[in-house]
């Protein structure tokens, strides 16, 4: 079979459950390195292991994943109307207007990035959506957080645990975890306080025990599970129309996602948004 980057494939190995997009391809050692197409996951793969699925196959799958977003995006609806009725607005209903909190998001995958900023637009929250490398992230996170000003950072890409490796504890046997726990602590050392800046940190497999140590109120992977590439929006979108006077309640947060609690977790986090009044006609 004559592979390409680019291509869209699956490894026979694992049963072909997860579809991946060809990066690179190594011709010397037949290999090949891959990022999951729905997971934010890297993962090297022998050529032979790797085989491109029917239309049919790649169609089915590719509906399951939208039909999971829908499902998430519809229940946040659904929590959003609930959570303004219990939020207890008082006065003309039809004067007033909302601040979401503001999100910077920093990805390590430019589609990836691409989805979430779709998302962020259907869910009408405002958000700085800006490409880095994994291990570039430490390196820049300082001065976009000056220029930002965020309520809430989003620190993602891909991750994965390697192969062979037996220590969970040992940062080094996680491919990207290291940066994103270097860039959440100049984060969390920029601004102390978990409630004036809200972080999600970490991708598919990442070492979450750190990254909370670190100073993320929420993180992957407490199961070193795959984690959907949109959760971290899922996650930010709960902060932004959280009132900043509650309490947000993690395990709704995290049940609302599409990876849920073996692929994310957090600590008790006040939430971001404020209500004002009256609404300007200008």
């Amino acid at each position: 079979m004559n592979l390409k980057v680019g291509d869209i494939v699956s490894r026979r190995s694992y049963g072909g459950d997860i579809l991946f997009k060809i990066i690179e391809i190594n011709r010397s050692s037949q290999t090949a390195l891959l990022k999951g197409i729905h997971v934010r996951l890297l993962a090297d793969a022998p050529l032979d292991d790797l085989y491109t699925p029917e239309i049919k196959s790649i169609n089915e799958k590719q509906e399951k994943y939208r039909g999971k977003t829908r499902d998430c995006v519809a229940q946040i609806f659904k929590c959003r109307s609930m959570n303004r009725k219990n939020q207890g607005r008082r006065g003309n209903e039809e004067n007033y207007y909302e601040i979401p909190g503001k999100v910077l998001h920093l990805d390590g995958d430019q589609d990836y990035l691409n989805e979430c900023m779709k998302i962020y637009r259907n869910l009408d929250i405002t958000a700085e959506g800006i490409f880095i490398p994994e291990r570039r992230q430490p390196v820049h996170i300082k001065e976009l957080l000056k220029k930002h000003k965020p309520d809430i950072l989003i620190l993602t890409g891909h991750d994965a645990y390697l192969k062979g490796k037996k220590n969970y504890q040992d940062i080094n046997n996680y491919r990207n975890s290291k940066y994103f726990v270097h860039a959440t602590t100049i984060a969390r050392t920029y601004e102390p306080s978990k409630d004036s800046l809200v972080i999600f940190a970490g991708a598919c497999q990442s070492h979450y025990e750190h990254l909370l140590a670190a100073g993320a109120n929420f993180a992957s992977s407490p199961q070193r599970v795959l984690i959907h590439a949109l959760d971290p929006v899922f996650i930010g979108e709960r902060v932004a129309y959280t009132s900043f006077r509650r309490t947000i309640n993690v395990s709704e947060v995290i049940n609302n996602t599409i990876s849920g609690m073996d692929g994310l977790g957090g600590i008790e986090t006040k939430g971001t948004f404020r209500f004002g009044v009256p609404k300007s006609p200008y």
